[in-house]
């Protein structure tokens, strides 16, 4: 009996020890290794600017009640809005090229109090232009050559409302691709565009678990991209870096129309992108 009380006191110690020695190897979250992150307020009916001191690298949003893009023609401002009212609050990670993460807890407000926010570096703030405005020309030069092609081979379409949108073609040069849209407005009523979104998607998401979602952010536009007028037509060229896709996932090409409802929306597989050819 002396024996066996002792065997179990000795495995006792040894238990311990080991979880004092587990502990202590473990690291633990302190006060400076946590990022406190921004509280912001988004509304349906206006666009909040996030203004950073170093152009954007990568964004994750929490939640696809939210919507995001950088400004055209420069790299350090975000655009955020609504995609939805009174949405539940999310979050989005902003990540720029000076390695700094930026975190933010973002809310629906009807009306927000700050639609621009400036994140300073040493005091000072500037619009940084993308690196890729080095080759504004080439860009330019190759998606002139694309929107003149006349052969159209992917015919990916979808028309909302007397509006259709259609992937007639998609491009490549340089690793880059240059998507080659049509889009018709049947009806009197002209169609602003608010947005232009590609985003990398799940093809199927199982319950209580998140969809993942990767936006990418279009190098150069080409052609009319604001407006497109009752009754009229149009071709314009997106330029976006390249991507290929896994069998689970799937490339959602989104068009959104400005304070209304006729939204376009394409999806497209690897086997649609690797039909890209080259720019001759």
């Amino acid at each position: 009996m002396k024996k066996i009380c002792a065997v179990m006191i000795t495995g006792i110690i040894i238990l311990l020890m080991n979880i004092q020695a587990s502990a202590q190897t473990e690291m633990p979250i302190t006060k400076d290794s946590v990022i406190a992150p921004y509280t912001i307020a988004v509304t349906y009916y206006k666009t909040t600017n996030l203004v950073f001191p170093y152009a954007i690298k990568s964004v994750d949003r929490g939640s696809k009640d939210i919507l995001v893009q950088k400004a055209k023609g420069v790299e350090n401002i975000l655009q955020v809005k609504a995609a939805i009212d009174s949405f539940t609050e999310t979050n989005l990670t902003v990540i720029t090229t000076d390695g700094n993460l930026y975190s933010f807890t973002v809310g629906y407000s009807n009306m927000p109090t700050q639609l621009t926010i400036v994140f300073e570096k040493q005091g000072t703030t500037k619009i940084e232009f993308s690196e890729q405005k080095d080759h504004t020309k080439e860009l330019d030069d190759l998606s002139k050559k694309v929107i003149e092609k006349k052969k159209t081979f992917l015919h990916r379409k979808d028309k909302h409302d007397d509006m259709k949108l259609k992937l007639v073609s998609l491009y490549i040069s340089n690793d880059v691709f240059y998507f080659k849209f049509f889009i018709n407005n049947k009806s009197n009523v002209s169609y602003d565009m608010d947005a232009i979104r590609f985003a990398v998607k799940d093809k199927q998401k199982a319950k209580r678990t998140a969809s993942q979602e990767t936006e990418l952010q279009p190098l150069y536009y080409y052609g009319e991209t604001e407006t497109v007028p009752g009754k009229h037509q149009q071709y314009f060229v997106v330029v976006v870096p390249k991507l290929t896709l896994p069998d689970n996932k799937y490339l959602d090409v989104h068009i959104i129309e400005k304070g209304g409802g006729r939204d376009l929306q394409l999806k497209l597989k690897n086997r649609h992108i690797m039909k890209a050819k080259p720019i001759i």
